[in-house]
């Protein structure tokens, strides 16, 4: 049975879309197949069924638009370069960086969240703490009104 909100959002089709999104980004990073074959190869799986696809493409297709961008916002929040993070957890990051940067309609804490949790599924046993401090960092700088506001 599906929990849609009062705006049509399944939540939960947003979080399985976001894992697959985490899958292909990976893939496309370790494969450098072209961005367009990874998310045919990915629609035709399926438990893609389950996943918001228009979600799941707009991440996708965002992230591979916009590395050289997202990778440089992160620049500043990191410390090592981009290319020395584990992939899992440079693809969440990415991922993550482009919601809050082109995604304003989803409040930053789900955002995070979300990174976290996925990173908990598929990274290394404690990137999740990484995968946190970074958005965080990240998130006040670039959602500072709507940090500000959450925390007051």
């Amino acid at each position: 049975m599906k929990h849609q909100r009062a705006d049509g959002i399944d939540p939960a089709a947003r979080s399985r879309a976001r894992r697959r999104a985490l899958q292909a980004v990976y893939a496309w990073q370790i494969s450098a197949t072209p961005i367009l074959t990874v998310i045919e190869q990915f629609r035709n799986e399926q438990d893609m069924e389950v996943a918001d696809l228009d979600y799941f493409e707009d991440l996708v297709k965002g992230v591979a638009k916009h590395a050289a961008a997202l990778d440089a916002a992160l620049t500043e929040f990191l410390d090592r370069t981009v290319e020395q993070i584990d992939p899992i957890e440079r693809a969440v990051l990415r991922i993550a960086t482009f919601e809050l940067q082109h995604r304003l309609d989803v409040p930053y804490r789900v955002i995070i969240n979300e990174a976290i949790e996925t990173t908990k599924r598929f990274g290394a046993e404690h990137g999740h703490t990484y995968i946190n401090g970074v958005l965080d960092r990240a998130a006040t700088r670039w959602r500072e009104a709507e940090v500000a506001a959450t925390r007051r």
